[in-house]
């Protein structure tokens, strides 16, 4: 604020200095791309054991999900730009660990110490906007560049990644980190100004130890439950989470300096839309896995066809994230948002009436789709939550639009990912060819990926039949997915327009009280 009370704007430096955070947003969708492209090659050189594998892909999850409280919340408490610029050495110093890991057990390492430093990433440059851009209007804006630094990244992953695994060895992929993360290191104490909470309460070390162990255990245990079934140790290690995590809310509540002010709940944008973040992560989540396994196992096309088939829908997706904020100067964000999950819900409607021999321009056309629609929750949503915290705790509600997105993907392929591999187990039952060996049907049943490979060992009698059934069930499964994600748009849509509708276009509520800045 200026000192006759007018809101002061974002200048140069600002925006340069959101270009430098943007940095580190690219590079985390960088790594997670990169890394599914390079998947094959590391296990021909590493040759890790199948839960090795699981580790090398789900230990960064991990990690992040984990940490992002109380990283967020550290970032209030000792300045978000020094958290920032000490886990962006960290992301440099772990991406070396990973290219040059010699041993499965060093990569999962690796990826391990890149899931810690990455959980400093998101919730400190999303803090660090919130006080660089007090004007709504610029605010909404650059939550927008914020995001599309993410969208870049996946696009990135998949055509650099793609290069420079076609000429160079696989941990090429991770070396790209370091000279992007000195230079972010070079330009934040530059362009990027410290901000940190007026609080100088300590940590709160027992809470941050059992928030990461909630965010850990339930992470945990619904992916081993997703992939093994209902096992005791998932079963045993979810429960721990939840009890934990109860207590972890019991002494939040009770605590003069909590890590987590759960009071932030109370309002109603924060709630909401946290609400609809974690929606949306539910259904993205398992919905790409479904549209990736489509057009590879369905469609017969190679990953990384599969995966530039997906890069219009990303562009847009990108496009989207930088218009909306605009949009929502004139347009309230609550049928802003709301209009875009209709979209989303067009697209999934389209997606159940798919079947095996639909080509893949339907998919590329409705992923378009459904990227258009997610813009405005995406950074809209993002920049309410974020705006609904008071500036000193920028830190911990930034983390928690990164917790809802964990604990949707999560979820989602929990629950939205048994739903559809029930439907294509019991499908994959009534069509199988008879006379199957039991070593096949077993493997069919884990995936049409697995029937596929065990149709190879088979005669042409049987193997062309189970390939041709197991597609026309993972698609049943698909469609039965598709459909239930057509009902959690539209009523997630509903719910968003009649809470929010009193939140005003963000251009009528600041436009008569901005000041220019530097």
């Amino acid at each position: 604020m200026t000192e006759n009370g007018a809101v002061r704007a974002a200048g140069r430096r600002e925006w340069i200095g959101l270009a430098t955070l943007a940095l580190a947003t690219l590079m985390i969708t960088f790594e997670m791309f990169a890394l599914l492209l390079a998947l094959p090659k590391i296990t021909e050189e590493l040759r890790p054991s199948a839960a090795q594998q699981l580790w090398i892909v789900d230990v960064y999850g991990f990690m992040v999900g984990g940490l992002l409280i109380t990283m967020g919340t550290l970032g209030d408490r000792v300045g978000r730009r020094k958290v920032l610029m000490v886990g962006a050495a960290g992301f440099a110093a772990a991406s070396l660990v990973c290219a040059f890991a010699t041993s499965a057990d060093m990569l999962i390492l690796g990826r391990a110490l890149l899931g810690v430093a990455g959980s400093t990433l998101a919730p400190s440059t999303l803090a660090l906007i919130r006080n660089m851009f007090p004007d709504p209007r610029q605010m909404g804006l650059a939550v927008g560049v914020w995001a599309g630094g993410f969208t870049l990244g996946a696009i990135l992953g998949l055509v650099v990644g793609g290069v420079m695994l076609a000429h160079l060895w696989w941990g090429s992929t991770f070396l790209l980190a370091v000279p992007v993360m000195a230079l972010l290191l070079v330009l934040c104490p530059v362009f990027v100004a410290e901000h940190r909470g007026s609080g100088t309460a300590s940590l709160d070390v027992i809470g941050a130890l059992l928030s990461v162990v909630t965010m850990i255990a339930l992470s945990y245990g619904l992916k081993e439950i997703t992939r093994h079934g209902w096992r005791p140790v998932p079963i045993l290690v979810g429960l721990a989470g939840v009890g934990i995590g109860a207590v972890f809310v019991r002494r939040q509540l009770r605590g003069d300096h909590p890590l987590l002010d759960l009071r932030l709940f109370a309002n109603r944008s924060f709630s909401t839309m946290l609400v609809g973040l974690v929606l949306y992560a539910l259904i993205g989540a398992s919905g790409l896995f479904y549209l990736t396994q489509f057009l590879q196992s369905v469609s017969g096309m190679t990953p990384l066809a599969s995966a530039l088939c997906l890069l219009p829908g990303m562009a847009v997706a990108a496009a989207s994230g930088i218009l909306s904020p605009l949009l929502a100067r004139r347009i309230r964000p609550a049928y802003l948002i709301s209009g875009g999950l209709v979209g989303m819900a067009a697209a999934y409607a389209m997606f159940s009436r798919l079947d095996a021999s639909s080509g893949p321009g339907l998919v590329m056309l409705g992923f378009a789709v459904t990227a258009l629609g997610e813009g405005p929750l995406l950074t809209l949503g993002t920049s309410l939550v974020v705006a609904s915290a008071p500036p000193d705790k920028a830190g911990s509600s930034a983390s928690m639009t990164q917790v809802a997105n964990e604990a949707g993907a999560s979820l989602g392929v929990a629950v939205m990912g048994s739903i559809g591999a029930a439907v294509y187990v019991g499908r994959l039952d009534d069509t199988a060819p008879e006379g199957l060996a039991g070593d096949a049907l077993a493997g069919a049943r884990e995936s049409v990926a697995g029937a596929v490979a065990a149709a190879s060992d088979l005669p042409a009698q049987l193997g062309a039949p189970l390939v041709a059934a197991a597609r026309e069930a993972f698609v049943s499964g698909m469609n039965v997915f598709a459909t239930v994600s057509v009902g959690i748009l539209l009523l997630a849509a509903v719910v968003i327009a009649a809470r929010l509708r009193h939140v005003p276009p963000t251009g009528r509520r600041a436009a008569s009280s901005v000041k220019t800045g530097s």
